[in-house]
C-alpha cells in the first residue's frame, strides 16, 4: 500500500519474488503525474514475463493537505481577492494565474510562466536576484540605493565589478553589469593601469631613467639593482651606505650630526631593529636587492644596517639595535706588565754590565800577563830598589 501526492516526485517499490530457491530483488518506480477523478485508489499488478508469479501494488492518493479545511476566499493576499489563500500559498479563480493571482490568463500564453525568466534554459529564476511576476523579472533592490540589479533576467548589477585600491573600478570607472568602463586614460579589468606616462619620467627628463619600461604609470626596470617608480634607487650601489649613515644612526641611536634634526630629514624610510646581526634580511631570502652596511661612529663604535627598497617601493633600513664598541683596556695586566718589564729590563742591564765587567778584567789580566811576559830584569838586583845616593858630574871638571 502506497501513498502518492501529486505532482512530486516518485515513491519506490521493491519487492521479492522466490524463483526456484532464489531471491530476485526488483526496484519499481512509480510517478504519479495528477490525482484520479474522485481520488479512488489505483491498483496495479507486476509480473515478471515468463513467470506466473504475479505482486499487485494498490496506491492511495493525498491530494488535499489538512490544512485545506482553513482556506479563506477572496483573501486580500492573492491579488485584492483574485483567489482562495490556503496552505500558504494561493489558488487562484479561473482567469487569473501566478503567485498572488496577479496575472491574467489572457496576457500569458504559457503554462509556465517560470520558463521566461530563465536565462538560457537555466534552473535560476532571475539568476536569483528578483521574482518573476506574470513571465517578467523583478529585480531585488538593495539597502544600499546606489546598488542595483538589473537586466532581463536580473544578470547585472553594478558592484561585483574587479576593485584596486579597495575601490570599485580602482576609483577610476563605473561599473556596468560586472564590467568596468573605464575613464579617458585609465585601462585595465579593474581600471587600474595608468596610460599617462608622466609619472614615469625620472629627474634627467628620461623615461625610466633610461634602465627600464613604463607600465601602467610606473617603470618595470630592467636591471634588478635599480629599483623605485623611475628606476633611479640603486640600493646595492656604492655610496649607499654612507648616504643613509647619519639618519640611522640618529633614528636607531640617537647620536650623530643629524641628532637635532632627525625627523624633518630622515623621515623617508621605515627603521627595524633587530637583535644581532644574524637577524638581518640576507641577499637569497628576500625578493629584492639587500645591501649590508657597516659604519663606525665618533666613539669608535661599529653599528650594522641593512638598506633596501622592497616590492612596494618602500625604503626599508634593519639596523642591530646594539653597538659594537671596543672594550676598555684592562688596568691590572698593563700594570703588571709594566712592573715585569721595568725588572726585566733592569735585569738584563745587570747582566749586561756583568758581562761587560768580565770581559774588560780578562782583557786587563792578560795585557798584564804578557807585559810581565816580555819584561827583562836582573835576577841579582831587585828592580824596585832605588839608591838614596845621587852622583853628579862637572862636565867641566877634567879630572886634574
Amino acid at each position: 500500500m502506497f501513498s502518492m501526492v501529486p505532482n512530486f516526485d516518485s515513491k519506490l517499490a521493491k519487492t521479492s519474488l522466490l524463483f526456484l530457491h532464489s531471491q530476485v530483488t526488483f526496484t519499481i518506480t512509480v510517478t504519479s503525474k495528477g490525482c484520479p477523478k474522485q481520488g479512488k485508489p489505483e491498483t496495479i499488478k507486476i509480473k515478471p514475463l515468463g513467470f506466473t508469479e504475479e505482486v499487485e501494488i494498490t496506491l492511495n492518493f493525498i491530494c488535499e493537505c489538512e490544512c485545506h479545511s482553513d482556506a479563506i476566499e477572496n483573501s486580500p493576499l492573492c491579488h485584492f481577492g483574485n483567489g482562495t489563500y490556503e496552505c500558504g500559498a494561493c489558488k487562484c479563480k479561473e482567469g487569473r494565474v501566478g503567485r498572488q493571482c496577479e496575472c491574467s490568463s489572457n496576457d500569458v500564453a504559457t503554462e509556465d510562466m517560470d520558463r521566461t525568466c530563465r536565462k538560457d534554459n537555466g534552473t535560476d529564476i532571475c539568476s536569483n536576484n528578483g521574482e518573476c511576476v506574470c513571465g517578467t523579472c523583478e529585480c531585488k533592490k538593495r539597502d544600499n540605493p546606489e546598488e542595483r540589479y538589473s537586466g532581463q533576467y536580473c544578470e547585472c548589477d553594478n558592484f561585483n565589478c574587479d576593485r584596486s585600491g579597495n575601490k570599485l573600478c580602482g576609483g577610476h570607472g563605473r561599473c556596468e553589469c560586472r564590467v568596468c568602463i573605464c575613464e579617458p586614460m585609465w585601462t585595465g579589468s579593474a581600471c587600474d593601469c595608468s596610460l599617462d606616462n608622466s609619472t614615469c619620467m625620472a629627474s634627467n627628463k628620461q623615461m625610466c631613467n633610461g634602465r627600464g619600461k613604463c607600465e601602467c604609470g610606473t617603470c618595470k626596470c630592467k636591471d634588478p639593482k635599480f629599483q623605485g617608480p623611475t628606476c633611479e634607487t640603486c640600493p646595492t650601489c656604492p655610496g649607499v651606505c654612507t648616504e643613509h649613515k647619519e639618519c640611522v644612526q640618529c633614528r636607531a641611536f640617537g647620536t650623530g650630526e643629524k641628532k637635532d634634526k632627525c625627523k624633518e630629514e630622515c623621515d623617508d624610510f621605515t627603521l627595524i631593529k633587530v637583535r644581532d646581526r644574524d637577524k638581518l634580511p640576507q641577499p637569497n631570502e628576500a625578493s629584492y636587492p639587500v645591501m649590508h652596511c657597516k659604519e663606525r661612529d665618533a666613539n669608535d663604535c661599529w653599528f650594522y644596517y641593512t638598506y633596501a627598497v622592497n616590492n612596494d617601493t618602500k625604503k626599508e633600513v634593519h639596523v642591530v639595535e646594539t653597538l659594537d664598541c671596543p672594550s676598555g683596556p684592562d688596568i691590572i695586566p698593563i700594570v703588571a706588565g709594566v712592573v715585569a718589564g721595568i725588572v726585566l729590563i733592569g735585569l738584563a742591564l745587570l747582566l749586561i754590565w756583568k758581562l761587560l765587567m768580565i770581559i774588560h778584567d780578562r782583557r786587563e789580566f792578560a795585557k798584564f800577563e804578557k807585559e810581565k811576559m816580555n819584561a827583562k830584569w836582573d835576577t841579582g838586583e831587585n828592580p824596585i830598589y832605588k839608591s838614596a845616593v845621587t852622583t853628579v858630574i862637572n862636565p867641566k871638571y877634567e879630572g886634574k
